[in-house]
Formats: structure tokens, sequence, C-alpha cells
């Protein structure tokens, strides 16, 4: 059985493309003192993975996805105004998205990090006041959904764009099928 530890439902609906599994989110400590966002949303989707309960058959994914800017990593903003402020640094700007994925399988751990730029339109305040009225930004990482509302943000990325979106399908399906645990469903 394939279980994903997490409660996202982007990561949700992305996994469920590709294989049939089951939900299992997990509450560990993302306290994390590591800078890198490469290293935080690697350590962060292993701390995920190994928080869930599961059979030693079962296949467990977890992931961990931030946004970060000039180094500063953006998490999910705290309120209206800290996700005004993440629009306005990210405004005119290319960021970077990091997703880290852990698969346990077998005693074992893979653990990759996938990135996609992402370049922003020049955002005006009526347009950054509007899209936080949707309420859209406060559960992401850097304060948008390129899936959704936030789409009209975006004039372009450079890479994967699942990643952006939570979950870099492509990638975890090709290494489930390197360890043997997925396959497409019909």
């Amino acid at each position: 059985m394939i279980i994903l530890a997490s409660a996202s439902p982007r990561r949700r609906e992305l996994l469920g493309q590709i294989c049939d599994f089951e939900v299992r989110a997990t509450d560990c400590d993302e306290s994390c003192a590591l800078t890198s966002p490469e290293e935080l949303v690697c350590e962060l989707s292993k701390r995920k993975a190994q928080a869930c309960r599961a059979g030693t058959e079962d296949t467990v994914i977890g992931a961990d996805t931030v946004v970060a800017l000039d180094g500063e990593i953006l998490g999910k903003p705290k309120d209206a105004e800290d996700a005004k402020n993440m629009l306005r640094k990210l405004s005119g700007r290319t960021h970077s998205v990091f997703t880290g994925v852990t698969v346990l399988k077998n005693g074992g751990a893979h653990t990759f990090c996938e990135r996609t730029d992402v370049t922003f339109y020049e955002l005006s305040e009526e347009l950054i006041d509007r899209y936080v009225d949707t309420k859209e930004p406060y559960d992401k990482a850097g304060a948008y959904g390129i899936q959704g509302k936030g789409c009209v943000l975006v004039k372009g990325i450079c890479g994967d764009y699942f990643n952006v979106v939570g979950l870099p399908v492509g990638r975890l399906y090709h290494l489930l099928n390197t360890i043997g645990g997925s396959g497409l469903d019909a």
C-alpha cells in the first residue's frame, strides 16, 4: 500500500493522478535550524514520512514545500499583513519553489529535492489586496497558489509546474518505479 503522509489537498489530487493511496497525515516537529531551502524541505519531508504509522510492506511518501527569495525562506503567512508583505517581496521578481520528497520503502529512505523558478508580474497594491481578500494565500508557502486565483500573479516558470503546486509527480513516479513501488493506475 502507498501512504501519503500529508493533509494537503493539492498533494492528494496530484498523487491521485499516478496511483491509488491512503492518506495518513502526520504531526511532527517542523522547527528546524537548517537555513538552506533544499536541506530544510528534505529534512521536513523525512520527518513527515518517518512520523507516519505504517506496515513494513507499505510505501510512505512525505513532502514539504517552501518558497525562497534571495536566501529568505517564505513559509505560510501568519495573517493578511504577512501575506501582503510576502507578495510585495515577490512582485516583479523571480523566486524559487523547493519541494523535498521522501519515500520510505522496505527499510530504506529515498529523498530528493525539486526546484522550480517562478517569475511574478509587477503587482499593484490593489491586486495584492484583492488577492489576499480571497483568503487563498493563507495556507500556501509564499502566500500564493499557482493552481488557483494566484495564477494571475505568475509571469512565467522554469521547471516543474506540479512542484510549485506541491508535489513533483513526474519525478516521484519515476522514483517509485525505480524502487518497485508504483505504476499508473487505470
